[in-house]
């Protein structure tokens, strides 16, 4: 039987593999087990139920959160970064320690892309299990809706395959519902033909901040799916980033006003364009003319980005829920009084990937799809054995 190696509090190595990305963070878990298969991984959990203690994933070390204490198994499983694409399916498969741009590299001589995140050294599984937004999801949807299939190591040390047709309630469960229902040891996922884009950003002056933002709100009513794009509010100037799968002809009449513009076309894999590192506030239907009052006076104070939703991303799927969402907004800092005056407009939904408050996991769902979450954590980890972030109760299913 394969084993993993375990480092416990004062073993050489343990410091090492027990540290996070978040500099924030200090986890000291009773004991870090470091994977480098799914026989380890299967090793790995019958070893914390053995012991009496949860368990707790971390591949990259991205997670903003690590729910590691000294009654948690910390199973790292960054050394499992098989990454390899089948092009004639235009499917990816990787294993839990894979990062976007390995995907991207792997998939790019194809002529083919993922639903990446703006980060290529971000964690595939951590991202898609949440739901997973990226430049190319108004054009085709969330990264979760593109698994087909999932490998998972069960709170009782199996290893099954989830798919449409073999355990689809943990099938749909992982496809946006988060990672507390077992450890995924694989996923196959859909690449999609995109080798050129049209990406970049353009610059606005900060004194028509106002009728900038007012302007891309009333672009974004029709703006084509290829098309996606957040502004972003300084205290100097206002910047639109852009990505386009298309002709990028429907831009035009948005950087009509620009000061200037670094709009080329390029690879996929060289227009990743980074988001704002930030407190993510709620997810908006509309924005109002009151918010945008609001929000042009953040951003005289601090960095605000909004973000154009719709398009594919509407389309149903997993228990990824807030579909009808048409922007969200990022502050880098947590200003006085903005979550509460933009709280009257907000949709009252918030979306997995971007929560910091542990404690508002269900309202990253609605109601029914968060009572059918519970019903699947049951089935699969009675025990509550695995911990994550973003728990799903075991309470009742209300």
């Amino acid at each position: 039987m394969e084993r993993c190696v375990y480092f416990g509090p004062g073993d050489p190595g343990y410091d090492e593999t027990r540290r996070t990305l978040n500099p924030g963070l200090d986890p000291r878990p009773a004991l870090v087990a470091e994977a480098r298969s799914a026989a380890h991984v299967a090793d790995a959990v019958r070893t914390a139920r053995q012991l009496g203690l949860a368990l707790t994933v971390q591949s990259t070390g991205h997670g903003t959160h690590v729910a590691a204490d000294d009654g948690v198994l910390l199973l790292r499983t960054s050394r499992m970064d098989a990454v390899s694409v089948d092009p004639e399916r235009g499917v990816a498969r990787v294993g839990p320690g894979a990062r976007w741009g390995q995907v991207i590299a792997a998939a790019a001589p194809y002529g083919l892309a993922p639903l990446a995140g703006s980060a290529p050294d971000v964690g595939v599984i951590g991202y898609t299990l949440g739901g997973g937004l990226g430049w190319l999801s108004r054009r085709y949807g969330f990264a979760a809706d593109s698994v087909i299939r999932a490998d998972v190591v069960t709170s009782d040390g199996q290893l099954i395959t989830a798919d449409p047709d073999h355990h689809a309630d943990l099938f749909w469960a992982l496809r946006g519902g988060g990672g507390g229902f077992g450890v995924v040891t694989a996923l196959e996922f859909r690449l999609y033909p995109v080798s050129q884009v049209y990406a970049g950003t353009a610059t606005f002056p900060v004194e028509r901040a106002a009728e900038t933002l007012a302007a891309y709100r009333d672009w974004c009513a029709t703006s084509p799916d290829e098309v996606s794009t957040a502004l972003v509010l300084t205290p100097e100037r206002v910047i639109i980033k852009a990505m386009c799968t298309g002709a990028p002809d429907a831009l035009r009449p948005l950087f009509a006003t620009a000061t200037g513009d670094t709009m080329a076309a390029m690879p996929f894999g060289q227009a990743a364009m980074g988001g704002t590192a930030a407190r993510h506030l709620d997810l908006f239907p509309a924005l109002p003319d009151a918010v945008l009052a609001t929000l042009v006076e953040a951003g005289r104070q601090a960095t605000v980005e909004v973000r154009h939703w719709g398009g594919a991303l509407a389309r149903p799927g997993g228990p990824v829920s807030h579909r009808d969402t048409r922007f969200s907004v990022i502050a880098d800092t947590p200003l006085p009084g903005l979550a509460e005056a933009l709280a009257p407009h907000a949709g009252g939904g918030v979306f997995l990937n971007f929560l910091s408050d542990t404690g508002r996991t269900a309202d990253a769902y609605t109601g029914h799809d968060f009572r059918r979450l519970i019903e699947v954590k049951r089935a699969y980890d009675p025990a509550d054995l695995f911990r994550t972030g973003h728990r799903i109760p075991m309470g009742a299913a209300c």
